[in-house]
């Protein structure tokens, strides 16, 4: 699939959705089948297979250190080197209009064997369909790994939170040129 999925987006755009975008405009469209949309942006993964959050990096859509995928719902979220834990902590997704669209779950990532293994900084949010006939096939997972500040509050992510992504270093190194150039055309005489 590529290095990196955020590849597919221009220089100084991040995939930075909310939770009803997520449902409404991605999730839906995937579980519906029907209506067209773009959600093959976000590639499908299989959370049982071979995948440990840390080799997300090139196999989802990528927005800084968050990672976006589609999965098949499971019970069973057993990797090679761990487990995804249920916190049991679910949220619903609503419009702006106070509609319920979505459900969205929260799980971390253990690693070890269930139900002995120990937690990580690993979160994953997964949204599935509130009350849609098709809800039970997918789901639309967000993983990120936390701040080491935030393990006790159960804080993981919001669409308020800053996350800003990186630049790599030929973007740096283009940025510094176009400063240079830009300080060589103005003058504050």
């Amino acid at each position: 699939m590529g290095d990196n999925m955020s590849g597919n987006l221009p220089p100084g755009f991040r995939f930075c959705p909310t939770d009803e975008e997520l449902v409404l405009h991605f999730l839906f469209h995937k579980a519906s089948l029907l209506l067209p949309c773009h959600p093959s942006i976000i590639p499908d993964l299989d959370l049982c297979l071979q995948y440990d959050p840390w080799d997300f990096n090139g196999k989802t859509l990528s927005s800084g250190r968050i990672f976006y995928f589609f999965s098949r719902v499971t019970e069973n979220r057993v990797t090679k080197n761990g487990y995804w834990k249920d916190l049991d902590t679910d949220e619903t997704v609503l419009t702006s209009g106070e509609k319920k669209v979505g459900i969205k779950r929260y799980f971390v990532f253990c690693i070890g064997q269930p139900p002995a293994g120990f937690e990580t900084s690993w979160i994953m949010q997964e949204y599935h369909l509130y009350n849609h006939r098709d809800s039970g096939k997918w789901v639309l997972c967000r993983v990120h790994e936390r701040e080491q500040g935030n393990f006790g509050d159960h804080h993981y992510y919001s669409d308020n939170e800053d996350n800003r992504t990186e630049l790599s270093s030929p973007d740096e190194i283009c940025l510094s040129i176009m400063d240079d150039d830009l300080d060589d055309q103005i003058s504050f005489a």
